[in-house]
């Protein structure tokens, strides 16, 4: 058993990162059932479609509104605190909403309203919670620890949450939320057990406003959070064009129905589950540029076999190419960021990253829609494909720039082990 433990969780890694793993899977359990409750009790509230895309849009707006607030914040004040007020906070509006379940008394403003406070809670947490792991893991480790959070999130979140969320929809309307509550309080006292080293701040004196401007400018003058952050932001671009139409592309090019567009999905989370448990062997044979350069190159592959193929099984197969990729390409980005950056700027540096992702997502899911009316279903498809593939033309010799300056990095921190 402790060897199984030990290949899971490295025992280099300290107690106080398996505390925040274990915190981290149980949070990604409720999540991933809420994924699919949540769109269920929307539902049926309302047949209206305006009010079930306010349900979406009530949960992305308060990263766009307060994520950049988060990041100094959590520069500012102590994380692990506010981690927990975050978490305590959400539990606290889904004990109102299961009450208003339980008793036939919740109506979609409600829901609404619950989900927008919600979503603002857990931007305040995640803010402080991206800055813990490189406070308690060494730097040369960060690769090994993110990748066991992509795990967390793609097969847990993405593959084992939704399908217990639709089941207990099915016993219940009540009983999934019920189990994302008993989640978040108990991922809030796994975190609870972790104690971090103190942060050196020079805040004092300063309004949050410049503390802002000054994780803005220093992440667009670093030379590889600058390439990150236009990375993120135009290959999200081409992402969101292509995703957004995922479910309309498996309906019209495809021929599939509800199951076999949740096939596509499975396979995806498959792939993020396969790439997150071989992060660390590919970290010890493969230099960081070219897992980075031959990720995006895999990336934009998959949009163009998307856009030629018609195949069920063709399209389910490069889609599980790119979950391996996308469990990498998040291990490796958020270790790279995290080496690069001071731990004093952590939160603001990493809000500006989420910014940067987040806007390209949004921007791109309304062009991809746009582009599909206007030309049809795989129109979106050549257009990631033509975008990605000028963009990682752009950036591969700034990819190669990166991690020789991230490999300076990790050869420090192993020597200062």
């Amino acid at each position: 058993m402790g060897r199984i433990l030990d290949a899971v969780v490295p025992a280099r890694l300290g107690p106080r990162f398996r505390w925040m793993l274990a915190s981290s899977w149980m949070s990604n359990l409720g999540d991933g059932i809420a994924v699919a409750a949540g769109p269920l009790l929307v539902a049926s509230l309302t047949d209206d479609p305006r009010l079930i895309a306010m349900a979406a849009v009530a949960q992305w707006t308060p990263p766009f509104l307060f994520g950049l607030l988060a990041g100094a914040l959590a520069d500012r004040l102590d994380r692990r605190l506010m981690v927990l007020t975050g978490d305590i906070g959400r539990a606290v509006v889904l004990v109102g909403l299961v009450a208003l379940i339980a008793t036939d008394r919740v109506d979609i403003g409600v829901l609404l309203a619950a989900l927008f406070v919600i979503a603002t809670l857990e931007t305040f947490a995640d803010g402080a919670h991206t800055t813990v792991l490189p406070m308690i893991v060494p730097r040369s480790d960060l690769g090994v620890a993110n990748a066991r959070f992509q795990f967390g999130f793609m097969g847990i979140n993405r593959l084992a949450g939704p399908p217990i969320g639709a089941a207990l929809f099915t016993a219940g309307v009540v009983w999934p939320f019920v189990a994302q509550l008993v989640c978040m309080a108990f991922g809030a006292l796994l975190f609870a057990r972790i104690l971090l080293p103190p942060v050196e701040r020079s805040r004092e004196g300063t309004h949050v406003l410049q503390d802002i401007v000054e994780g803005f400018r220093w992440s667009m003058r670093h030379p590889a959070m600058r390439a990150l952050n236009l990375q993120i932001v135009t290959f999200n671009v081409t992402y969101g064009a292509a995703f957004a139409v995922l479910v309309y592309y498996a309906q019209e090019r495809l021929g599939l129905g509800p199951g076999g567009y949740g096939a596509l999905l499975t396979a995806t989370a498959v792939g993020g589950v396969i790439g997150a448990a071989s992060y660390g062997w590919l970290e010890r044979h493969v230099a960081i540029r070219n897992i980075m350069r031959w990720g995006l190159l895999l990336e934009t592959l998959t949009h163009l076999t998307l856009a030629w193929t018609s195949s069920a099984v063709v399209a389910g197969g490069i889609l599980l190419l790119f979950g391996i990729h996308e469990s990498y390409w998040g291990a490796t980005a958020s270790s790279v960021r995290q080496r690069a950056v001071p731990d004093e700027l952590q939160g603001r540096v990493a809000s500006v990253y989420v910014i940067f992702m987040m806007g390209g997502v949004v921007a791109g899911s309304a062009l991809g829609g746009l582009i599909a009316k206007q030309w049809g279903v795989t129109a979106p498809y050549w257009f990631g494909f033509v975008g990605s593939g000028l963009i990682l033309a752009c950036l591969w010799g700034e990819l190669g720039r990166i991690a020789h300056a991230d490999e300076e990095i990790r050869r420090s921190a192993e020597a200062d082990r």
